[in-house]
């Protein structure tokens, strides 16, 4: 697989005329090896298994623990138990670690502080949930010797499914890239982006790094750094519409259609597509959760940006172009800002973030029952890790042991009480839901059993429960 990976982009390269550092005795073995043996080369292999689903969809809430979705929904419809998809039948913990780490349910909850250690980040945690393998933090898909790793959406791609990645802050960062890209560093976003829209078989991109819109949304004739959209001359292809590699093995470039405008993306959610659909909306890294104004004020207080989509209308877009392939898709969509806005504390953009994800999942489990069913779909609701410690008030360590408290449902539309321990990861268990075909093989992946969450899977299952779907 490994190999198909780099045969492929070196392939595409060539058929681009770019220059290849590599020996190009090397470059033709590995081209050669890339026409063998890969399924996607000169033509895609649309043999797809029988058993497999037709469409297949992960949310990633970025950042979100049990506690996050506890005060979101209290905020939102006050009541404690739950959004819509913590009602699927398949729900279970998951662990995070990165590689080298671990998770130990008993020493867990012995001391307070125990959860803040061997946690992951997002790129490692992106790359096991993509890939089925432990990496280091940082790590972009590839394996601790910062090889390659074949993902879902690639194997997808052998299959003739349309693909696409969908996410509410850039689609360069860390968790997007980490079912797209492969590179030694979540930090290089120039490179990453250029391998998103230059060399990878993609069909619909959607996220933010916009240059010339700030984090209000406004434009600026003082254009901000290009590398979240690969650099300026990538930007400037993607606009011209010529950006774009072979995206169906047919040798023929597929460039790709730039939609900008809110407009645009709302329009994109009814009709006919184009082939392939690059979305940044016009703000510079998030969708809502960077705009100024008091950054922890309630949530609301401070009126979102109207000029740029949401995430829901964002998905809703992604579905309409990706379901126009008759041997289905795979999608991925992440609620990114749950992750930033508890990472600096900001309780009620918090609670915006995971609300807007929650829409979003709304949205997925509408357009099943229009356009599908769940004899067909399956569908994955998670988190890559927990950020920021959220617990209930006077949550700690006490003389007689730790405590650790509910939050407070202070009514609908009221923020809850709760307390933050952190300002970063920690390596605590998150939410996994899952529904509809091949759900069911989660509960032969189980990794363990916990005694506040129960029983839990490692997230590196779910990419290898995809991959077994689709062998």
């Amino acid at each position: 697989r490994t190999l198909c990976q780099i045969a492929r982009k070196n392939r595409i390269m060539l058929a681009k005329g770019g220059y290849m550092k590599e020996n190009t005795v090397i470059t033709a073995l590995l081209l050669a090896t890339y026409l063998l043996i890969c399924p996607a080369a000169a033509k895609k292999d649309k043999d797809i298994p029988k058993h497999a689903p037709k469409y297949i969809i992960v949310m990633i809430s970025d950042g979100c623990g049990y506690n996050h979705l506890t005060a979101a929904q209290t905020y939102e419809y006050g009541r404690t138990f739950g959004p819509v998809y913590a009602q699927f039948p398949v729900k279970y913990g998951m662990s995070t670690f990165a590689a080298g780490g671990s998770y130990d349910p008993n020493f867990t909850w012995t001391s307070f502080d125990n959860v803040k250690q061997n946690a992951t980040d997002s790129a490692a945690a992106a790359t096991a949930l993509s890939t089925g393998i432990k990496t280091y933090n940082g790590a972009i898909g590839v394996d601790l010797n910062k090889k390659p790793v074949m993902n879902v959406i690639e194997r997808c791609e052998q299959l003739g499914m349309a693909t696409g990645v969908v996410t509410s802050v850039q689609f360069s960062h860390a968790t997007p890239a980490g079912f797209v890209a492969h590179n030694s560093s979540r930090n290089n976003y120039a490179q990453i982006a250029q391998e998103i829209i230059n060399a990878s078989a993609v069909d619909c991109i959607m996220g933010c790094g916009h240059p010339y819109y700030n984090t209000d949304g406004n434009f600026t004739t003082r254009p901000g750094t290009f590398k979240y959209v690969g650099g300026q001359t990538t930007w400037d292809a993607l606009v011209a519409g010529t950006a774009g590699a072979d995206a169906d093995g047919d040798s023929i470039d597929d460039p790709w259609m730039l939609i900008q405008s809110r407009a645009e993306f709302q329009a994109l959610a009814d009709g006919n597509t184009p082939k392939r659909v690059c979305g940044v909306p016009q703000v510079y890294r998030t969708l809502q959760q960077e705009r100024s104004g008091n950054d922890h004020a309630d949530p609301y207080v401070v009126p979102l940006t109207e000029t740029v989509p949401t995430l829901e209308e964002m998905t809703n877009a992604a579905l309409n172009v990706l379901d126009e392939d008759p041997e289905g898709f795979f999608l991925m969509v992440e609620g990114g800002a749950v992750d930033w806005a508890s990472h600096n504390n900001q309780s009620g953009r918090m609670i915006e973030e995971q609300a807007d994800f929650n829409k979003a999942v709304e949205a997925v489990i509408n357009w099943i029952k229009k356009n599908s069913n769940w004899g067909e779909t399956l569908l994955i609701v998670t988190a890559d890790h927990e950020t920021g410690y959220l617990t209930g008030p006077d949550s700690g360590d006490t003389p007689t042991g730790p405590v650790w408290n509910d939050l407070v449902n202070n009514g609908r539309g009221v923020l809850p009480g709760f307390e933050w321990h952190s300002g970063s990861h920690t390596n605590s268990l998150v939410p996994f839901y899952a529904k509809g075909r091949g759900a069911r093989l989660f509960k032969k992946a189980t990794a363990g059993d916990d005694p506040v969450r129960g029983t839990y899977v490692d997230n590196t299952s779910v990419a290898n429960v995809i991959f077994q779907l689709l062998e």
